[in-house]
């Protein structure tokens, strides 16, 4: 078959030329038209529940409705993991399903699972289904703020959420557009306690007018001269003075307005979390994209939004797009490989020029570059693959073996041209090219095989691992497949238009290869005696057996580090700190940060900018307390400084903030810990169990145990405390006593303590909240609380005192959920030591040190889960690999010992391949093991070599 193939494409020379330049237009434009991204889709499918609980603690919030929803999904079609934080006022469930499980059916999966538990969810509590979007969609974050101060802090978040996130929003790709700071704006009615008292008048009065006076209505319709009159009562209020004059309640005397019990103001809403750029108070909005979506195409489009937005803006607002890009990273990592393949392009150039030291056969040669690398892009494009790290280091990997087959048929057809030209009865050149390609066919098509059969482990590598590294080997394959059919087709049709007429055709090689073979003719020499021959398989065998000893001793990690120029810094405070006192100690790191941010007089310093989000943004499906504040920090690429100094610095910069625990990572690095395990980290050390106050001191057992590990940051337990609560527990006695109900009292203390939005305030096409609670003086008067004066069913009013107890108690923070179980974690990242032995030693402290209450245990997740079970499975299935190129071989050259000695380039270049992870100083990685299949798949080129050697001497004779 493959002799047919170069029969027809040397009978079809104008197509196949043809064809070739139809192949090079449609790649490149192909080419252009593929998303490109830094890192292939790594988010398993997943679907995140969020629950607002109003009023609820975490514990509330786990019984009545974690459990609930937990239960309904546990089980469900496709579910492989359920991770859930229950917080003050929220519930976030993580429901993950298996990898190439379709998004919109795990999404209706969960959502008919969530309808199944609303009924037994409270009435005031609303579940909905997170936006569809990854872990790594968050591509981008913008900064604004009022330069001069002259924009109040309400009307800047108030522009961020009406015109910059409606604008955004309208972009195809993005999911979800998170705003933060400012201030929400609100139209809030502070009820004054003690005019309540002095009119007589009970907050539900309040709460009822204000809703009963807000609204329009429709009278139908009137006939009219032959038409239709629309009949409408025209009644919302438009602003604070309307509000004001809201009747409450009506007496003989007077009418009691809201302007009489309360102030009515333009406020902003109750905030958990708020945000700062450069240490300015400003809002911050966070895109994520949709799964699949172009970054570098949606930032340019919300670049292109932002500057038509401008304009609009007060004079004083500015803002700014660039605070953080993930585009950064991907036009820094694909330039560097893309840098890479032009080397190794420029390099392949070179080595051909002076080995095969003639301009027309290097040529030929080199077209099957462009042309293997156009083949791959039509194949991504058909695929729906992007342009990404992985598939360019997999066409930077193939880059010198995709001129493999096309340099041994050039070569032979260059060899039998001059053979031919200088024999006394010379055959037709066209006779000549077919034969010569015919000759090598059959070992390029071996060597092409044996290198997909090394290269086949990465297709079975499963979870994160495989949706990383299978597409560096789709990019391998698919080049060096299109290589030979360039071979095939291609490089005969060339060979025949260009080198029979070559002068040259009749000349011996060239100077460096002449030189080459002078050198390299006493080693072949020596090597074919039984001396020689026992001394290089004795060095050889010395470098295997040194090279598996230091393989067996080297570091191990999942990932190499790599640098995203961005940084991540994480600070903790205790938990129950207020929202004022975190920003209080976040300008207190805001003012160390500024002195490494780059000035004119500093252009040196390493950080271009940092945004601060303390807290929790609405909206928002990360659950974070008020007391932990996240830095997100664009470093300076001109910088003199290295990644590991300038996390050092960092880390100098916030290491003495009283009561302050703190993380250094990078925003991806951050985000993939995260994916694997559901923790922030390399390692999480999980303990899981039924008591909050056990897991705790368990933790914190551990975190004594393998804090002193050399070659680890210093462990973080995670946030799960006791904070102090106001509890109002009622008197069931006092409630029969006063014919009041339980939902009564509790819809009482909402609406003074936390607030009721009773409806909404229309400004054009913006909606605001109308709040009604207690001003603030009597809100933080904890110790008047009781004497809070509540209606009852009868019309009188008893003091809040009489109907239960008010006394401060303590309770969690927050309580994390995994397999349906409690669990609190302690989070390790490694600093300067691979990770596997790094979670060998915290395995043998913690065996060492900690005793485990019954019923309680321990797991290791996080990265080093990953880096495992795909060692483990790129080892087993390599070794299958082999065996099925021994079998190929054997097929070709029926004899064992002709085939062991071919496939002693594996074992060598193995050694080859640990050699220059030693010397260059780096570790093992699942990366790394990824470079030994391509020094195994070159290997197999090389044993395909051997056989081309092997094939020139049977055909010769």
């Amino acid at each position: 078959m493959l002799n047919a193939v170069i029969r027809a494409a040397l009978s079809n020379r104008l197509a196949v030329v043809g064809g070739s330049l139809a192949v090079c237009t449609l790649g490149l434009l192909a080419a252009a038209s593929l998303p490109i991204d830094v890192l292939p889709d790594l988010t398993r499918p997943r679907v995140s529940v969020l629950v607002e609980c109003p009023g609820m603690a975490p514990e509330e919030v786990e019984r009545l409705v974690t459990y609930p929803i937990e239960n309904a999904v546990n089980g469900a079609a496709g579910v492989v993991a359920v991770r859930s934080q229950s917080d003050i006022g929220l519930c976030v469930i993580n429901v993950e399903f298996d990898w190439g499980a379709d998004t919109y059916t795990a999404r209706q999966i969960v959502q008919e699972r969530v309808d199944l538990a609303r009924e037994q969810l409270p009435q005031n509590v609303h579940a909905r289904l997170g936006p569809i979007s990854s872990l790594l969609g968050q591509i981008q974050l913008i900064g604004m703020w009022s330069e001069t101060g002259e924009t109040s802090p309400l009307e800047v978040r108030s522009l961020a959420d009406w015109q910059v996130r409606r604008r955004l929003l309208t972009i195809p790709g993005i999911s979800q557009v998170i705003t933060m700071g400012g201030g929400r704006k609100q139209f809030q009615v502070l009820v004054d306690f003690h005019r309540l008292h002095e009119y007589d008048v009970a907050l539900a009065d309040v709460e009822r007018a204000l809703a009963d006076s807000n609204l329009n209505v429709t009278g139908g319709y009137v006939d009219r001269a032959g038409g239709e009159l629309l009949v409408r009562g025209v009644g919302r209020v438009s602003g604070v003075e309307d509000l004001r004059r809201v009747v409450v309640d009506n007496r003989r005397d007077r009418s009691i307005l809201v302007e009489d019990v309360a102030r009515v103001v333009e406020g902003a809403q109750v905030k958990r979390g708020d945000s700062s750029v450069n240490g300015r108070d400003a809002v911050v909005l966070t895109v994520q994209k949709q799964p699949g979506a172009d970054t570098r195409a949606l930032t340019e489009a919300i670049h292109a939004a932002v500057e038509d937005l401008r304009p609009a803006l007060p004079a004083d607002v500015r803002i700014d797009p660039t605070l953080y890009q993930q585009r950064d990273f991907i036009d820094y990592g694909v330039a560097n490989v893309i840098e890479a393949i032009r080397d190794g392009s420029l390099l392949v150039v070179v080595v051909l020029v002076l080995f095969l030291a003639n301009l027309r056969t290097t040529f030929i040669t080199l077209t099957a570059i462009p042309l293997s690398i156009l083949v791959t892009a039509l194949v991504f494009y058909g695929m729906g693959l992007s342009i990404n790290v992985m598939t360019l280091g997999g066409i930077a990997v193939a880059l010198g073996e995709l001129v493999d087959d096309a340099i041994v048929d050039v070569e032979n057809i260059f060899r039998r041209l001059r053979e031919n030209r200088q024999s006394e009865a010379p055959k037709p050149n066209l006779q000549v090219v077919y034969e010569a390609s015919r000759e090598v066919r059959g070992a390029i098509f071996t060597s092409t095989v044996l290198v997909i059969v090394v290269f086949a482990p990465l297709f079975a590598l499963s979870g994160m691992e495989g949706r990383l590294f299978t597409p560096l080997g789709v990019a391998y394959v698919v080049s060096i497949l299109a290589s030979t059919a360039v071979s095939l087709t291609v490089t005969p049709v060339l060979s025949y238009l260009l080198l029979p007429r070559l002068k040259a055709t009749g000349d011996g090689d060239g100077w460096l290869l002449r030189r080459l073979k002078t050198l390299a003719s006493p080693l072949v020499r020596t090597s074919l005696r039984p001396a020689g021959l026992a001394i290089g398989a004795t060095v050889a065998g010395v470098a295997v057996i040194v090279a598996f000893g230091v393989l067996l001793s080297m570091g191990r990690n999942f990932l190499p580090p790599f640098n995203e120029g961005a940084a991540q810094l994480n600070l903790f405070a205790k938990p129950g700190t207020s929202l004022e006192m975190s920003r209080r100690i976040s300008r207190m790191a805001d003012e160390r940060l500024k002195g490494l941010l780059v000035t004119e007089q500093h252009p040196d310093n390493p950080l271009l900018s940092f945004t601060c989000r303390t807290g929790r943004a609405e909206q928002d499906e990360h659950v974070m307390g008020v007391n932990t504040s996240e830095y997100v920090i664009s470093l300076n690429p001109a910088s003199p400084l290295t990644r590991a100094e300038v996390i050092e610095e960092l880390t100098h910069a916030v290491e003495d903030l009283p009561g302050v625990e703190h993380e250094v990572e990078q925003p991806i690095a951050h985000l993939i810990s995260h994916m694997l395990s559901g923790v922030t980290a390399q390692i999480a050390i999980k303990v899981y169990g039924d008591d909050l106050g056990v897991l705790r001191q368990t933790a914190r057992e551990i975190e004594a145990a393998v804090e002193t590990i050399d070659g680890i940051a210093e462990p973080v337990v995670e946030q799960q405390q006791p904070i102090p609560q106001l509890r109002i527990e009622l008197d069931r006695d006092q409630l029969a006593l006063f014919g009041v109900s339980a939902r009564e009292v509790h819809n009482f203390v909402e609406t003074a303590m936390n607030g009721r939005v009773v409806s909404q305030v229309l400004e054009g096409d913006r909606s605001f909240d109308l709040l009604v609670r207690l001003d603030d003086e009597y809100r933080n008067a904890v110790g008047g609380f009781e004497r809070l004066a509540m209606e009852l069913p009868s019309g009188e009013r008893t003091d809040l005192g009489n109907l239960a107890r008010v006394y401060e108690s303590l309770g969690p923070n927050t309580i994390s959920r995994e397999d349906a179980q409690r669990r609190i974690v302690v989070r390790v990242n490694t600093a300067g030591r691979d990770l596997a032995s790094a979670v060998a030693a915290i395995r043998e402290r913690i065996a060492e040190r900690v005793t485990l209450p019954e019923g309680y245990y321990v797991t290791l997740g996080g990265q080093f889960e990953a880096q495992q079970a795909a060692t483990r499975r790129i080892l087993w299935l390599s070794l299958l690999a082999i065996a099925v190129v021994f079998v190929a071989l054997y097929a070709a050259y029926p004899s064992v010992n002709i085939v062991s000695q071919i496939l002693l380039a594996l074992p060598v270049a193995l050694a080859g391949g640990v050699a220059a992870l030693a010397l260059t100083g780096q570790e093992l990685s699942v990366a790394g093991m990824v470079g030994f299949i391509s020094l195994g798949g070159i290997a197999a080129n090389a044993t395909g070599r051997a056989s081309k050697i092997c094939e020139t001497i049977f055909t010769d004779g």
